[in-house]
């Protein structure tokens, strides 16, 4: 059985509106990454990352390039124990 890591992401840049929450998704569920992403009303992006920790260090990587017309000035990270099990990877509205 694989351990399961969880990380609390928060981007901060030009994040919102060029397609950021689909991109993580995409990236996230590509990887094996299961959680959710939303737009935070301070225009950051806050995004819950859950799997073995190198698939969530991926997801996170990609997160530093974002989708084309991002640009991505911080990626806080915050790694946790799982806060609960979450199946598939979903955009939060």
């Amino acid at each position: 059985m694989e351990e399961v890591t969880e990380a609390r992401v928060v981007v901060s840049g030009r994040v919102q509106g060029v397609w950021f929450r689909g991109f993580t998704q995409r990236v996230a569920a590509d990887a094996g990454v299961r959680g959710w992403v939303r737009n935070l009303p301070d225009r950051r992006v806050e995004a819950v990352l859950q799997g073995n920790r190198a698939a969530v260090e991926t997801v996170v990587g990609f997160l530093w390039e974002g989708p084309p017309g991002a640009t991505v000035t911080d990626v806080a990270v915050s790694w946790e124990p799982p806060s609960e099990v979450y199946r598939g990877f979903h955009i939060r509205y």
